[in-house]
């Protein structure tokens, strides 16, 4: 069975509010007070800085990291899901060397 995703609203740093679709994982109940986008925002910065660290390991010349994220939430709290397919790209990076 196919979970549906719901509107929920999330607050930015500067207390903006925003709605955003998330995906219920585990329990499936979903908690509608206002929930932090730092849930999210501090798990892409962490992801992005491992994959930079790994990348200058091997010194590419340039490289382009792409990753697509879904908005979950579990036990109330906001999780960034890392997706594959069309829709929403998974994973790309692209490293590069010069002659």
């Amino acid at each position: 069975m196919e979970l549906q995703s719901r509107i929920i609203s999330v607050e930015l740093a500067d207390g903006t509010s925003v709605k955003v679709e998330a995906t219920p994982i585990g329990d499936r109940k979903i908690n509608f007070h206002t929930r932090p986008f730092s849930e999210v925002t501090d798990t892409i910065e962490s992801l992005s800085k491992e994959i930079a660290e790994a990348l200058h390991k091997v010194k590419p010349d340039r490289f382009t990291v792409k990753f697509g994220i879904e908005i979950g939430i579990e036990s109330g709290k906001l999780t960034a899901l890392l997706v594959k397919g069309t829709s929403t790209a998974n994973l790309e990076i692209t490293l590069e060397w010069g002659n």
